[in-house]
């Protein structure tokens, strides 16, 4: 899978196979910021949205500059649109030059995520920072904390799977923290990880108590049913009311869900990506679990 992610004929055969485009189209929003602005505005008549702009693993510095200026464009187009108040966007470090070659390259990505997080102050939202496989955790959240220093609504992404995820959600849960909590997409060793699906499960609970207990703002990132329940009942037996708490999901899984919950008064949100880099995106999920085909496959099946 990874050799076809990298392969120029198996992405040109993809981007002109008209079977996939269905499962293109459900979950990414489009190719352009135009694109994209058309899915928020229409996704933020009752749920909130996460903009990230595809790609990742960016090797080379001057591609690493080009999608800096495309999410200050997209920021920009957002304030614009008025859509700040309901939309933020979500960024992957090694897009911005963590994986550049050489000492400099946790400096490039923080310079560059200060750029961002500038113009999103600017037209008045937040920017909440992804996290990739294990090997990048301690410099991705070190970065987090140099940006919070100057913006400390910068979000963080912790992962379930991995065994220091707890340690981490304690030292995260202080006033003001935003804290996306999600399961892990990536296929990590036994040494860092929980493999059983269970113990994914269990440790996402756990940590779920603790943000939930602490002082910021648990960012709930599951589209388990049995696991929102969970995260409804924590928040209420901490007195948390449905602004204190975001239940998020990703656009085009479980929609009908997403919209009842809304209905309901609890806050939603919807990442959303869009993009030319989606070939790579969907081909590089598929490597690092290769379970996510399945995944896919069950959700095009059922739009609930």
């Amino acid at each position: 899978m990874l050799a076809a992610a990298r392969s120029q004929a198996c992405r040109g055969l993809a981007e002109n196979t008209a079977l996939l485009r269905p499962l293109v189209d459900r979950f990414v929003a489009g190719e352009t910021v135009d694109a994209v602005l058309a899915a928020t505005a229409a996704l933020t008549t009752d749920r909130l949205v996460t903009i990230d702009h595809l790609g990742e693993d960016t090797h080379d510095r001057a591609q690493a500059d080009t999608v800096v200026d495309a999410y200050v464009t997209l920021l920009h187009r957002l304030g614009d649109a008025g859509l700040t108040e309901r939309a933020e966007v979500s960024v992957k470090l090694s897009a911005l030059g963590q994986a550049l070659p050489g000492e400099d390259a946790d400096k490039i990505a923080l310079d560059n995520a200060r750029r961002i997080c500038a113009v999103a102050a600017e037209v008045g939202t937040t920017v909440t920072v992804d996290m990739e496989d294990h090997t990048t955790t301690d410099s991705t959240l070190g970065i987090v904390a140099e940006l919070r220093a100057e913006h400390p609504w910068v979000g963080a992404v912790l992962q379930a799977q991995l065994r220091r995820t707890e340690d981490d959600c304690r030292a995260l849960a202080g006033p003001g923290s935003r804290v996306r909590l999600c399961k892990g997409a990536y296929d990590e060793p036994l040494s860092v990880a929980y493999r059983d699906r269970h113990e994914v499960d269990s440790s996402y609970v756990r940590c779920l108590k603790i943000l939930m207990e602490g002082e910021g703002l648990p960012m709930v990132a599951t589209h388990d049913p049995r696991l929102v329940s969970i995260a409804r009942h924590l928040a209420e037996a901490n007195g948390r009311g449905p602004e204190a708490y975001e239940l998020q999901m990703l656009n085009g899984v479980r929609p009908d869900a997403q919209q009842e919950l809304a209905a309901e008064g609890l806050t939603m949100r919807v990442y959303l990506p869009y993009g030319t880099e989606w070939y790579g995106y969907f081909m590089r999920r598929l490597a690092e679990r290769p379970a996510n085909l399945a995944f896919f496959g069950r959700s095009l099946l059922s739009r609930s």
